[in-house]
């Protein structure tokens, strides 16, 4: 049985790039971060207090032996959403470290605030502060 998840993959053009935005621009801690014997790197980061970790997937590293090259080309992926307590502070704290969001302020929903962003390589993230109460 699936107990929970831990690891979600992210494609990146460049992991030193993408570990510095991850780390620096959204406040991620690294997690992982090895080569293994096929020169292949390993890097994760994740939110602190946190089980879950992303893998910055450097694209290119691994040929798609069954199918196209979809999931191994940055920004092509399924998107992710980040929870918030504040997400009209933490829109304007993450504006201010250089994320371009998809619009000029949170929207507000019957469920919740929420912002749109895309990292550097084009990956699509939400950051989201959930309804105290949710309205359907």
């Amino acid at each position: 049985m699936i107990e929970k998840l831990t690891v979600v993959g992210v494609v990146v053009k460049d992991q030193a790039k993408a570990l510095d935005y991850y780390t620096k621009v959204l406040g991620l801690e690294k997690r992982s971060d090895f080569t293994g014997p096929t020169g292949v790197r390993w890097l994760t980061v994740g939110p602190k207090g946190q089980d879950i970790e992303i893998s910055l997937f450097q694209a290119g590293s691994y040929p798609d032996q069954k199918g196209g090259q979809f999931q191994l080309q940055p920004g092509k992926g399924t998107g992710w959403t980040f929870q918030s307590t504040d997400c009209k502070k933490d829109f304007e704290v993450l504006k201010s470290r250089g994320v371009k969001f998809d619009q000029n302020k949170p929207a507000e929903y019957p469920y919740g605030i929420q912002a749109s962003f895309s990292d550097p390589d084009g990956n699509a993230f939400i950051l989201l502060q959930m309804a105290a109460k949710q309205v359907w």
